[in-house]
């Protein structure tokens, strides 16, 4: 995983269209939020931006950036950037939220033609470390509210809407991880898979009403490095010089503390709450990092290692990119979107990126080669074969019990 500056901006190249779309952009304050806000509105695309107030007013170089577009939007006077603006508050989180999303969206302009979720976050650690006490086990159930049910609720919120209008396009920014298990990050991987099943399944659903449904798969490296990193504290089990395993959180950590901005937000590690570890643990009690002090994190020194994110503490940031890397890291992701955003006849799924290919395409290798490995196993027992066999022992069509057989497979008629 690699980051370098010098970004050559591609570009954009937007579908054929009639008029002026509208987009209701979540995590309009993101580096890919704020990135294709941008492009479409100047294209002359209109534009609903969602952000979570609080995180707005929080200081640091995401809040500074989405203020830095802000005035941007304010010197485009001639060009109308302002009035094809809406800035709304937006957490996916919640349903009410979503639904006055929506609703401003059609006050304002009339109508919502392309929906993009973009909202992520990625909680780091070992499936082990997230069950270790009762703060961890609540990040687990934090990843799936942000990265699953969230966009569950601003697509049931903006179906209604797109029903009525007989056209939409709903756009569900995710990553390869969709496709590839990565250790180190098998929560937000779990919350990414169950996404997509579901947007493979609404996109079905949603089809006889003119309404598309596509799964734009990016780099790990965006949905990663542009969002908010939540890491649990390490277990002793999963130390690197204890486990093998290429866990991320130590890829993470090699990139971050090459990161400039690293050292200036950081200078030292966050601090750690005091625990005084017993000899012998008498309760289950927890500090306020959510580790009990008889847990499996009490062995490990709380000043173990360099690495931000492997002190023994749940570590939470988004990571100080500089802006030529951040405009690097979403060129191509931007790009595919206002190429694929609208489009009449969209893909399902779009994977962005030459890496992203060939490590998707590799999986699938791997995929049919398992199958053929276990493929006499797999059909060993032919469902068809057993009836044919069947029906010449009861020529009459039922069994004993008098129940007719099947004719053939069960086939519910779905094809992909």
């Amino acid at each position: 995983m690699t980051v370098t500056g010098g970004a050559h901006q591609p570009t954009p190249q937007f579908p054929t269209h009639n008029a002026p779309r509208v987009w209701l952009i979540t995590a309009g304050d993101s580096p890919i939020g704020i990135s294709l806000a941008r492009s479409v509105l100047s294209h002359g695309d209109y534009v609903v931006s969602g952000i979570i107030p609080a995180e707005f007013e929080r200081e640091g170089t995401r809040s500074e950036e989405f203020k830095n577009f802000l005035a941007e939007v304010g010197a485009k006077v001639g060009e109308g950037w302002k009035d094809r603006l809406r800035i709304v508050a937006l957490d996916v989180r919640i349903m009410g939220q979503c639904q006055a999303a929506v609703a401003a969206a059609v006050t304002a302009f009339g109508r919502v033609d392309i929906l993009l979720n973009c909202t992520s976050q990625a909680m780091i650690g070992a499936v082990e470390e997230f069950g270790a006490s009762h703060r961890t086990r609540m990040l687990v159930r934090d990843q799936f509210e942000t990265n699953f049910f969230g966009p569950l609720n601003i697509v049931k919120a903006a179906l209604p809407q797109m029903r009525t209008q007989k056209i939409g396009h709903m756009i569900i920014l995710g990553g390869i991880t969709g496709h590839l298990g990565t250790p180190g990050l098998g929560m937000y991987c779990a919350a990414n898979w169950a996404l997509e099943g579901f947007c493979d399944s609404i996109a079905y659903e949603i089809a006889p009403f003119n309404i598309k449904m596509t799964i734009v798969q990016a780099s790990i490296e965006l949905g990663i490095l542009s969002n908010k990193i939540i890491t649990a504290p390490q277990l002793a089990a999963y130390l690197p010089d204890v486990n093998p395993a290429p866990l991320f959180r130590g890829l993470l950590d090699g990139l971050l503390n090459r990161l400039p901005e690293i050292k200036k937000q950081y200078p030292t590690s966050p601090p750690s709450p005091v625990v005084d570890t017993p000899s012998v643990a008498t309760d289950n009690a927890e500090d306020d990092s959510g580790v009990g002090v008889d847990s499996p994190y009490s062995s490990i020194s709380r000043d173990f290692g360099p690495n931000l994110l492997s002190k023994n503490e749940i570590v939470s940031l988004y990571p100080p990119l500089s802006h030529a890397h951040s405009e690097k890291l979403i060129a191509e992701t931007t790009h595919a979107l206002t190429a694929i955003g609208g489009h009449e006849n969209p893909p399902a799924r779009h994977i962005i990126g030459v890496e992203g290919v060939a490590s998707v395409k590799e999986k699938l290798k791997t995929v049919s080669e398992e199958l053929e490995d276990f493929v006499d196993v797999s059909i060993a027992v032919d469902f068809e074969k057993s009836i044919s066999d069947n029906k010449r022992k009861h020529p009459g069509g039922g069994d004993d019990d008098g129940n007719e057989d099947l004719d053939g497979p069960i086939d519910f008629g779905i094809t992909h």
